[in-house]
């Protein structure tokens, strides 16, 4: 039982076994952590990091950027705001304040994850880049190795998200167009692209909002549009279409509120097919859960397309010199081309032999709500493709299977106390 005990608690035997295949130049390097890391200090990380702490746990994280939510902080526009109202996207333990608007800006939303950093009093180890982390059967620890140390630790939570590295797709002649092509990661505003026709690549929410912006600064912007999508109201009768959604699947199936969010959707933005954005087959409820494909929700730029100030395109043929040519055939001359082809999950670079993952596109492989637990003492949060609302609920979920193998690992300690 001593013995036991020592290898589940004792930190320095603990350290001892897991460095035992360890090079001696490198013992100096390898660090021994008695908790949990948590790999990314966006909100996902933050939250999982807060509920842990509120359990009493000590949290590690290790963050490659220089600061927290580097996603938003680095990599959004500046007209940013929150698609779903505030209280869907609140982390567990700390709303946001009530003076917030129902749609916080990216800079009330940086903000109040600095104020939730700073009430939970969680740390970030800054420019800390994981290349590598895998499971020692031999110890029954993690190593998590960075480009300077390795730590041992008895649980890792994946906390890198569904949007860790830009999509750029490979277009031909890419290399022959003479005008700039940025991802959306780099885009901030439609201040330089004044008077400029500028052709968007990919019709999600990003898509449609950066097409918006660019209007409002009075540049000439289109859309491609490749494939069928969803866009529906922000809001419908008087409230969040996310919330009403919501609220009626608590009494009806996905396919009845499939219909209802369709017929209202027709009286309240009209026919979009007419404006060159098919709708899939499947209902926007039934195909994000199936697919993960989320519905656009139109803050204003439909009203752009019907009146010709956004033009719509189908997918891109080739590139050459300024000239764009679509699918169908037609050529048109474009100054710049902004990607809005999303993020993807970076899991699977550097998570070695596990079956969480996917190897296909590094997220869960159980759909939610159950990618959240793998084997071992691993964990994921923000890989739900359910926003913030699906990051609380994993991040709660972890935190309480992480005590409760606390407890159970600590009853030969009460017995031995007992005992005495």
């Amino acid at each position: 039982m001593e013995e036991y005990a020592k290898r589940v608690h004792d930190a320095y035997f603990q350290a001892q076994m897991a460095t035992t295949s360890i090079s001696g130049d490198s013992l100096a390097n390898c660090v021994w952590v008695p908790g949990p890391i948590i790999v990314g200090a966006g909100p996902s990380g933050l939250a999982v990091a807060a509920c842990l702490k509120n359990q009493g746990f000590d949290v590690f994280i290790l963050e490659q950027a220089n600061c927290i939510a580097s996603l938003w902080q680095i990599k959004t526009y500046d007209r940013l705001c929150l698609h779903l109202p505030k209280k869907f996207c609140q982390l567990p333990l700390m709303p946001f304040p009530k003076d917030f608007p129902t749609y916080p800006s990216k800079q009330q939303f940086l903000a109040y994850l600095e104020a939730y950093a700073k009430r939970f009093d969680l740390k970030p180890v800054f420019n800390t880049t994981v290349v590598r982390a895998e499971y020692d059967r031999e110890c029954g620890l993690w190593r998590v190795k960075t480009k300077v140390n390795e730590y041992i630790c008895p649980w890792v939570i994946v906390a890198t998200g569904e949007n860790a590295e830009e999509v750029v797709p490979k277009i031909e002649g890419m290399n022959e167009f003479v005008g700039p092509i940025i991802h959306t990661s780099s885009y901030k505003s439609g201040d330089c692209f004044e008077k400029k026709k500028v052709l968007v690549v990919g019709c999600g929410n990003s898509g449609m909002e950066v097409c918006l912006d660019l209007c409002n600064h009075n540049a000439c912007p289109s859309l491609v549009v490749r494939d069928s999508l969803h866009v529906l109201p922000q809001e419908m009768l008087g409230r969040s279409t996310f919330g009403l959604s919501m609220c009626l699947l608590k009494w009806f199936p996905v396919r009845v509120v499939d219909w209802f969010l369709l017929l209202a959707s027709h009286f309240m933005i009209g026919d979009t097919n007419k404006l060159g954005l098919s709708r899939p087959k499947l209902g926007p409820l039934e195909l994000k859960n199936v697919s993960g494909k989320t519905p656009v929700l139109d803050v204003g730029t439909l009203a752009k397309i019907r009146s010709g100030d956004i033009k719509v395109y189908p997918g891109i043929k080739r590139l050459a010199c300024n000239d764009v040519e679509f699918v169908d055939g037609r050529i048109e001359k474009f100054d710049a081309i902004i990607l809005a082809t999303g993020y993807r999950s970076n899991v699977t670079t550097w998570l070695k032999d596990t079956n969480l993952f996917s190897e296909k596109d590094g997220l869960p492989t159980k759909p939610f709500p159950e990618g959240w637990k793998g084997e071992n003492g691993l964990y994921a949060v923000g890989f739900t493709k359910r926003g913030l609302l699906g990051t609380s609920i994993d991040a709660a979920r972890i935190a309480e299977d992480i005590v409760r193998q606390w407890n159970i690992d600590m009853k030969p300690f009460k017995s031995l106390t007992m005992n005495d």
